[in-house]
């Protein structure tokens, strides 16, 4: 039988641009895969428009880390070779790796060139606030030192449909370019959502379409990763994505894997999408994770039987990939969500100890965020999580959801996987316990809690029901306390 599979986000937005993570990741994998992790989603691996930028203003989509451009030969996380070290170590052991895709925009052009442009209403991009006008932008992209290396295709104006600022008089705001127009294909927020950042790609463009197909055929060639996460989906045409999608899958001919950040927590809106690009892809549970967060906030007051309704994890099980917080829900980014740290040791229960979604963990959870504000990691919140996902949360489950401020679940293992099975209580409130079934077969079994945040020892009762208890504001995984060897 298959052990629960775990991602991680290898990466937060403070990072240090010192170029060494990679090896951070060549170094970490082993004791990772120790730990239940089984996938690793790193950032972007193209080069970006500085030494300091993220991978998301992406310049260069063919520039691993190889070539001296934007003032740089590696990205901010290292170089090609250690790249593929990287990667190269995850696969050893056993851990597959999906690349951060950016196909939205490009950002940090090698020239400027002059057009015509319609300024829209940032609010309505439908609504024109101008007659055309022209404006030098940064649309000229000419790679000079990669010197056709890989890809000769270049990149101007006509490639894009708007960019955001006029390199002559300095002013910003959204232009769509003239005789262009917005992919009515996109999130309907702001009138039309196409446009987000940079240089907007126009995926009207048949040679636009072509050559990003070919990058994408070309990426998994050269660095062998196991799948893509694809960045703001929302804001490129549908169309795209699930042709994008259906041609890479035929050019692996294997399980290759897709999750999209589609930042949307309305679930007919997810549904939807899900449906455009006919389920190649997953997408991310965002609807959860705001409840996760307003759960936080709410403490008491927030009603846990209601944690997952209307979430893609309780409509789409199977095409889902579950989170607690990421590099823009983090404190100061742009999408701020951040789960509460009393909380989050329980909402990282919710997403790794049920059957039901593809759980992520956040790498600014576990080791820590840097920055200005560091927040301290949560590694020894979430390592008996993950043991308990590797070694108990297996079989049927049973919810036990029959209060506001305490509920719980019960997974009943399997024989495949030995002393599998957990019993799991989470309270917001004050400190409660449930009685659950946990089997007659588990009769005269002493469990514990793995958080250890509960010393008690409980002994299921003959007729395979037990009381389990739980602290205040917090949870409790009970188990039997053994692993099998062969484990």
């Amino acid at each position: 039988m298959n052990r629960n599979h775990t991602m991680m986000q290898f990466f937060e937005w403070h990072v240090e641009a010192d170029g060494t993570h990679w090896k951070r990741l060549t170094e970490a994998a082993p004791k990772l895969k120790e730990c239940g992790i089984d996938c690793i989603w790193i950032p972007p691996i193209t080069k970006g428009q500085s030494v300091k930028d993220n991978g998301y203003g992406v310049y260069d989509v063919y520039d691993l880390g190889e070539f001296n451009q934007r003032g740089t030969v590696r990205t901010k996380y290292g170089t090609k070779d250690e790249l593929h070290e990287a990667i190269a170590t995850c696969h050893d052991h056993k851990i597959s790796v999906y690349v951060d895709l950016v196909m939205n925009h490009k950002a940090g052009a090698d020239e400027t060139e002059v057009f015509e442009v319609i300024e829209v209403d940032p609010f309505n991009r439908k609504d024109e606030i101008s007659e055309p006008f022209e404006i030098e932008g940064f649309t000229k992209f000419t790679f000079p030192n990669r010197g056709g290396q890989y890809s000769t295709f270049t990149w101007s104006y006509e490639h894009f449909n708007g960019t955001d600022y006029d390199a002559r008089t300095g002013k910003r705001g959204i232009y769509r370019i003239l005789h262009k127009k917005w992919n009515d294909k996109v999130a309907d927020e702001f009138g039309n959502y196409d446009y987000l950042m940079f240089a907007n790609i126009d995926y009207e463009h048949p040679d636009v379409v072509q050559e990003m197909i070919s990058w994408g055929k070309w990426l998994i060639d050269s660095v062998g990763c196991d799948g893509f996460r694809l960045d703001a989906i929302k804001h490129i045409n549908y169309d795209f994505i699930r042709d994008f999608s259906n041609t890479m899958l035929e050019h692996t001919k294997e399980n290759f894997y897709f999750v999209g950040e589609f930042w949307n927590p309305d679930l007919e809106a997810c549904r939807s999408y899900l449906d455009h690009t006919e389920y190649k892809i997953d997408l991310f549970d965002v609807a959860l994770h705001y409840k996760l967060c307003e759960a936080s906030k709410a403490r008491g007051k927030y009603n846990l039987q209601t944690i997952f309704d209307d979430t893609l994890v309780q409509s789409h099980p199977m095409n889902v990939v579950t989170f607690v917080d990421n590099h823009d829900s983090q404190p100061n980014e742009s999408l701020e969500s951040w789960v509460e740290d009393w909380f989050k040791q329980a909402a990282y229960a919710m997403i790794l100890l049920r059957k039901d979604g593809y759980p992520c963990v956040f790498y600014g959870d576990y080791y820590g965020i840097g920055g200005p504000e560091p927040i301290p990691g949560k590694q020894a919140d979430i390592d008996p999580l993950l043991f308990a996902r590797y070694h108990k949360a297996y079989g049927d489950q049973e919810d036990y959801f029959d209060h506001k401020n305490v509920i719980g679940w019960v997974r009943r293992g399997v024989r495949e996987i030995e002393h599998s099975g957990c019993a799991v209580i989470v309270s917001n409130g004050d400190s409660g316990k449930k009685r659950m079934f946990v089997g007659e077969d588990r009769a005269g079994e002493e469990w514990v809690d793995l958080t250890n945040n509960r010393q008690d020892r409980i002994t299921i009762a003959d007729d395979g029901f037990a009381e389990f208890p739980v602290t205040g504001g917090s949870v409790s995984v009970w188990a039997l306390a053994e692993v099998s060897k062969k484990e």
